[in-house]
């Protein structure tokens, strides 16, 4: 026992002396080489640059081995990469690209270095990988770009095609994006091509159109043969995702050539409609002294005219009396007179009657909040004999829908002219804002210019009620939707914005029909054409 007591400290000393084991090394291999750019296997040269914030590549010599056209403004400010039939628009040093209608934040800006001008790695993916299928991974272990095209997709496709007013309405809907691009260059026809992707046709479907004689879908095309004599735009739409031709007649009247021309043809404010809401039997909200909102919007709307004819521009009023006025005719009025411009001026109601200040709204299929869907359903519903007894629901539910299409192209307009009147109303009045809304509003839908909803206050609310029967209260309200329409006109047509304080009168003739001083006259409800559908109920009960 004493034995071990001596030997115990000598052991434990020999224990502590024993070298420790080196820590294991962590499994990250530095890279041997340089970054590097594989495409479908094989090693391409293309500059990388390594960013606190990630890879960078040259831009060029992808476009040389990929494809595209790439195209840069004299001051070198704004560079654009032309893919498929896409448009990418590239501001060096910006972060905010636009690839067609769409707009993307990047990670990081493109920025010119080795190689021209060098982009991140989501800039490629929302190019041409959407585009054109193509899948980039950067793999930072090894440095290295890999660059692979997607296989084959089998999409479904519906098709539908409806006509309204003089315009034609082709739908296309897909599950989710599809590679393609529209070629133009067959007379007569668009042709949607497919880029590595393949279609499941639909069951075929009979076309009787005056506009488009036939579509035909097969796995790797779309083509819409269209009749003589007309001409189509496109769009999409997302969530889901659609691609919409709206198709009409070409003009038949000769276009002029050289410097008149180009005035003719260049974007411009030169007609709008305004929209007295409710009128006749459909008197609209009454106010606690009696007062029906459809007089209060009949005398706003021939005052606004009456303002609006200092901007040179051509004014209608949808009615200019005391009459039923379906929301198809109204629109209908707004689409047959070409308008630039559809204002339809409205006043609100509450249950309570402290509810006050003004709202703007434009179109949305989905509502901003439930206070924004009631006031659409109000204001869609109408007295009876005005509603669409009999007609086919899920029709008029196609219908509605592909009238949203059409206002939906117009959209972001739209909520750029709500945003500068509620602006306008909110600076001049110091009234509550209740900001811009979106709301399915009827009125709206069959609207093919930027449209919107004004309710210029609440009519229940006894103060406000007052107020809108003074001259002078409704001369600023007046005043202030006319600023804000100036100001829309010089956006448009890029001219220096009207002064604080409203646009001078100027010397322009008043439009035809128009007696200087007074409103505008009122586009005659016979002379629009007749809606396809059953009309919409109008107005709201009080």
């Amino acid at each position: 026992m004493a034995f071990l007591c001596l030997l115990l400290p000598v052991l434990v000393g020999a224990q502590g002396e024993r070298p420790q084991a080196p820590p294991a090394a962590s499994p990250v291999p530095a890279p041997t080489r340089g970054p590097s750019v594989t495409l479908e296997g094989r090693e391409v040269q293309v500059p990388v640059t390594i960013t606190s914030s990630g890879p960078m590549f040259g831009l060029s010599p992808l476009v040389d081995l990929i494809g595209g056209e790439l195209t840069s403004d004299e001051s070198g400010e704004s560079i654009s990469l032309r893919i498929a039939d896409k448009d990418v628009v590239i501001g060096p040093g910006n972060a905010i690209i636009t690839v067609g209608d769409a707009i993307f934040s990047l990670s990081q800006p493109p920025t010119q270095g080795e190689g021209g001008l060098q982009v991140p790695v989501d800039f490629l993916t929302r190019t041409y990988g959407d585009i054109l299928g193509y899948v980039f991974e950067w793999r930072p272990e090894t440095a290295r770009l890999t660059i692979a095209r997607r296989g084959e997709r089998e999409l479904a496709v519906s098709l539908d095609v409806v006509h309204l007013q003089g315009m034609t309405t082709v739908v296309l809907q897909f599950p989710e994006e599809p590679r393609y691009q529209i070629n133009r260059s067959q007379p007569g026809a668009i042709v949607v091509e497919m880029i590595s992707d393949r279609l499941t046709p639909p069951a075929p479907k009979e076309i009787q159109d005056p506009l488009v004689q036939a579509v035909a879908i097969d796995p790797q095309r779309v083509r819409i043969q269209l009749a003589p004599g007309v001409q189509a735009a496109s769009y999409v739409l997302e969530n889901p995702f659609r691609l919409v031709f709206d198709v009409h007649q070409t003009s038949s009247v000769d276009v002029p050539t050289g410097p008149a021309a180009r005035t003719e043809q260049a974007p411009g404010i030169r007609t709008i409609v305004i929209d007295p809401g409710h009128g006749g039997s459909e008197t609209g909200a009454i106010g606690p002294s009696g007062v029906p909102e459809k007089e209060l919007t009949l005398q706003l709307s021939r005052e606004l005219a009456a303002k609006l004819g200092r901007l040179g521009v051509r004014v209608l009023l949808t009615r200019n009396d005391d009459v039923v006025l379906p929301h198809d005719t109204r629109t209908a009025i707004a689409n047959q007179n070409k308008a630039d411009l559809f204002v339809s001026i409205h006043l609100n109601s509450s249950l309570g009657s402290g509810a006050y200040g003004t709202e703007t709204y434009f179109l949305s299929p989905q509502a901003t909040d439930s206070r924004a869907a009631r006031a659409a359903v109000a204001e869609n519903a109408g007295p009876a004999g005005a509603g669409t007894t009999g007609a086919d629901p899920a029709a008029q539910d196609l219908e509605l829908i592909l009238w949203d299409l059409a206002q939906s192209h117009h959209m972001a307009e739209s909520q750029r002219f709500a945003n500068l009147i509620q602006g306008e109303l909110n600076q001049t009045l110091q009234l509550r804002d209740r900001g811009v809304k979106q709301a399915p509003f009827r009125v709206l839908i069959g609207a093919t210019m930027p449209a919107v909803l004004v309710e210029l206050g609440f009519v229940s609310n006894p103060d406000e009620e007052k107020k809108l029967q003074d001259p002078a209260y409704r001369d600023q309200l007046v005043e202030a939707l006319t600023r804000a329409i100036a100001r829309y006109k010089s956006q448009v047509e890029h001219t220096p914005e009207p002064a604080a304080g409203g646009a001078q009168p100027g010397s322009a003739a008043p439009a035809p029909g128009q007696v200087p001083g007074q409103p505008a006259p009122a586009a005659p409800a016979p002379a629009a054409p007749a809606p396809s559908r059953p009309p919409a109920k109008v107005g709201r009960p009080a």
